[in-house]
């Protein structure tokens, strides 16, 4: 199993400089390359000082520029809040400037308050139909002149300029959690994201059953990958558990905000709420989010890794952006690369599929 860094320009309080986020996250980024990590991804979102990414593809380019070797992928580029001619270009240019090592990652979206603003309020639900229309159109733009006639979006004979260093195209990755999500992305060849949110082992369990069960539809497909994504904190005491733990709540009240347009968002910082009265109020409990987030000492930590390599994960992406405080977060991706990983053998190069 390979592992995955999730790292955001992010910030819960103002009295912390967006200067000082910046020089921690490209510091996380080298600091994961230098461990032997497969790739980092940077998100996309708008107007919240949580997660400051307003283009993804700016982010991972100054990562680019201050690496060597790691992928750099999108988790993910948002196909509602973009033009398919835009969209390949951004790309393109990212795997120009980072020597191909672009990770082409889209989804749907996930907060209802950023539709609000930049899909003039259509439904977070809807979104993967404009997933399903946008990849085809920038695969094609990323070959040559390509004309498209479609439900969201129309423009005559166009293309991606310039074209990606990587051929036929850069590896797509595909953010999936429903049934036809995963049919979909499987019978193109498309590589999986998950995150199970802060639910037990087993909505893991679910979504690597989903993905077995599109591949069983495909027989002559080659297998795509698949990763997941959790929270996580290597500790070395209880102090540092319960830190990490109270930060994922701060991170997830926010979230659910966002999610649910629950609270207010005040010069992009949201407002807190209360998850005691949320009717998913139970996926909160301390006790399940030690549990079920990837929480722990390194020995902890190592056992739960295992349970995810023995399902067939492919490559785990450790999140280290839930609030937690600069200091600890450098720590415990120290302590992760430094005990975590050794337990975790190289068995050979892996494929990323690229789609078709």
């Amino acid at each position: 199993m390979k592992f995955q860094l999730v790292i955001n320009m992010e910030r819960m309080q103002p009295n912390i400089t967006m200067e000082e986020v910046a020089r921690h996250n490209l510091e996380m980024v080298q600091l994961a390359e230098a461990g032997g990590f497969e790739s980092v991804w940077a998100a996309e979102h708008h107007a919240l000082e949580m997660t400051n990414a307003p283009n993804p593809f700016q982010i991972l380019t100054w990562f680019a520029a201050h690496t060597s070797k790691i992928c750099l992928g999108t988790a993910v580029a948002v196909a509602p809040y973009w033009h398919p001619i835009g969209l390949a270009g951004e790309a393109s240019l990212l795997d120009l400037y980072s020597g191909g090592r672009l990770e082409f990652g889209i989804g749907s979206g996930a907060y209802q308050r950023e539709f609000d603003r930049m899909a003039n309020g259509l439904s977070q639900k809807e979104g993967y139909k404009y997933v399903q229309e946008m990849l085809p159109a920038v695969i094609a733009l990323w070959q040559g002149d390509y004309a498209h006639n479609g439900e969201y979006w129309k423009f005559p004979t166009a293309t991606s300029t310039p074209k990606p260093v990587q051929k036929p195209h850069p590896p797509i990755w595909v953010a999936a959690r429903a049934p036809v999500t995963f049919d979909w992305a499987v019978a193109n060849g498309y590589n999986i994201l998950t995150w199970a949110l802060t639910r037990p082992f087993s909505e893991i369990e679910t979504y690597m059953q989903r993905f077995k069960d599109a591949l069983a539809k495909q027989p002559d497909t080659i297998r795509p990958l698949f990763t997941t994504m959790r929270y996580a904190a290597v500790c070395e005491d209880s102090i540092q558990l319960d830190a990490a733990i109270d930060a994922a709540i701060g991170q997830l009240s926010r979230f659910e905000n966002l999610f649910k347009n629950l609270g207010n968002v005040t010069n992009g910082f949201p407002e807190e709420i209360k998850l005691s009265e949320l009717s998913s109020r139970a996926e909160f409990n301390r006790d399940d989010l030690k549990e079920n987030l990837m929480f722990g000492t390194p020995g902890e930590v190592i056992t739960k890794l295992k349970r995810y390599e023995a399902l067939g994960i492919d490559q785990f992406t450790y999140c280290a952006s839930y609030g937690l405080g600069i200091p600890q977060q450098k720590k415990s991706l120290e302590l992760f690369i430094k005990e975590v990983m050794p337990a975790f053998e190289d068995t050979g190069p892996q494929v990323s599929a690229a789609g078709s």
